[in-house]
């Protein structure tokens, strides 16, 4: 009886093991889905057709890559890059992102004529020290580099955002997408 005690001990342990197994491929799937589409929507919009003096051109918009983020460049900045020990100010619109920008969770910009749902309503920038601050990994590496007056969209999978718990609106392992408007950079 102890033998057979012993054995299902053994074979609970395993079914258990490969349960657990099963549950990171998953979400490994699911993450490796979710940059694809990042890399997808990047492709779709790196492109932006101009019109110059009545001819019309085509201008590839800078994409950076670092640290599992996606950074579109829609408006180059001016001055120095901001450092991983840095101090940046902006304004910010994040959302869910499956293949296209999903729904609003927070943003600090006033957007006019759009519904946006305001969660910061004094519209200051968000001032963030990049040594002292408890940013998602994704939009840490994503502001590393941008300068003042930059608008970009900084784009990551739920690997490099909340993970696996959920966040007020926000599902678990979600991928997400800040829409961001820089204000000024220091190194100092």
């Amino acid at each position: 009886m102890a033998k057979m005690n012993k054995i299902l001990h053994i074979l609970l342990l395993s079914l258990c093991l490969s349960m657990i197994s099963c549950m990171k491929e998953k979400r490994e799937t699911l993450y490796n889905n979710q940059e694809e589409n990042i890399d997808k929507y990047i492709t779709k919009n790196m492109y932006r057709k101009t019109t110059v003096d009545g001819k019309e051109k085509t201008d590839t918009l800078t994409v950076v890559y670092r640290g599992g983020s996606s950074r579109l460049v829609n408006k180059e900045g001016t001055g120095e890059e901001l450092k991983a020990d840095g101090t940046v100010s902006f304004y910010y619109a994040g959302y869910t992102f499956s293949s296209s920008r999903g729904t609003l969770f927070a943003t600090n910009h006033q957007a006019t004529g759009e519904k946006w749902a305001v969660t910061d309503p004094d519209y200051s920038p968000c001032v963030v020290d990049m040594r002292n601050t408890e940013l998602i990994e994704g939009l840490r590496q994503g502001l590393i580099g941008v300068k003042s007056g930059e608008v970009c969209e900084i784009l990551f999978s739920g690997k490099y955002a909340y993970g696996k718990k959920p966040l007020g609106i926000i599902p678990a392992n979600s991928a997400v997408m800040f829409e961001i408007w820089v204000q000024a950079v220091s190194n100092e």
